[in-house]
């Protein structure tokens, strides 16, 4: 498999320690089991305790430490209560993987405010609570912080615009940061995956969400999990998966309209391919425009300990 063949390029991690957040599932549960198999001490955040209990335990059974922090990175005082407990249990931080975050697929033209902030409040003010948490130590001791945005963060696509942008925030937010810390004490990494077979994606009616991109393309987590550990490894800023991904981003930077036409471009080919795999279900392209009626939250969150979330909501 291509993670094994990666794995001897990962190295050890041992004698760190790593917080990963969203590790319930998806694309930060198999991070969290990837730095453990690698020998790194692991934190898992998320909001559902008994997820990241059976995830602790597995990570136990294969000889590895794993310590579970159920927290809701959107509440900045749990993520500071967060980082305190694993500097507390562990005595520092080395490692931060910023990967919670949510998705709710709608146009522009009929996106409710409510469903951006919701997105805006995981997947942006998340990532800032939890690295504001942990920048201050790791800027006497060092350590990395790799947060996990998404190809959706170079290039706008429908009907993700609210995902997009709060992804595209992100990105601008990890840019900024990057300038503004010690390179040489302080890394600070960019994992932009493309669609993932995650809950995230699964829990949505794809079809209609992406018309463009057939399921059976999507990637495993193992893949993106295996990127996060290279861009710690070599410290690499931006690390695109599959490699050569962002070459689209790239070339509407230089020629947006061009790149407008292909990706309708790709949209039908997509949907073409879609109905040739499976014609039953075909998507007509009235429907593929239409908003998804449920929200989507990653599979590294969940529903908040204080609070009851929207129905349907879940991601990643």
């Amino acid at each position: 498999m291509i993670i094994e063949g990666i794995l001897p390029l990962v190295g050890s991690f041992r004698d760190q320690v790593a917080l990963v957040t969203g590790a319930s599932s998806g694309i930060g549960r198999e991070t969290a089991r990837l730095l453990a198999q690698r020998g790194a001490r692991v934190a898992l955040a998320a909001r559902r305790r008994e997820r990241l209990e059976e995830l602790a335990m597995a990570i136990r059974d294969a000889g590895g430490v794993a310590l579970v922090v159920p927290t809701d990175v959107a509440d900045r005082a749990a993520a500071r209560a967060a980082a305190a407990r694993v500097r507390r249990v562990w005595g520092r931080i080395d490692v931060l993987v910023n990967n919670a975050g949510v998705m709710t697929p709608a146009p522009v033209a009929t996106l409710r405010g409510a469903d951006l902030e919701a997105m805006l409040r995981v997947n942006l003010f998340g990532a800032l609570f939890m690295t504001q948490a942990v920048l201050p130590a790791m800027q006497r001791h060092g350590g990395a912080i790799i947060n996990v945005a998404s190809l959706a963060g170079r290039r706008g696509v429908t009907p993700l615009g609210g995902y997009c942008a709060s992804k595209f925030a992100l990105v601008g937010l990890t840019e900024a940061l990057r300038t503004e810390v010690d390179a040489a004490r302080v890394h600070v990494g960019l994992v932009l995956p493309g669609v993932v077979e995650t809950p995230m994606v699964t829990a949505i009616d794809q079809a209609a969400a992406l018309p463009e991109w057939p399921a059976a393309l999507n990637m495993p987590p193992e893949w993106v999990a295996a990127a996060v550990a290279l861009a710690v490894r070599f410290r690499l800023r931006e690390v695109a998966v599959p490699p050569g991904a962002a070459l689209l981003e790239e070339l509407a930077t230089l020629a947006p309209g061009a790149t407008d036409a292909l990706i309708g471009w790709v949209q039908a080919a997509g949907r073409l391919l879609a109905s040739l795999s499976h014609p039953a279900a075909t998507v007509s392209p009235s429907r593929s425009r239409r908003r998804p009626d449920a929200r989507h939250r990653s599979a590294g969150t969940a529903a908040p300990a204080a609070r009851t979330p929207p129905a349907g909501r879940r991601r990643r």
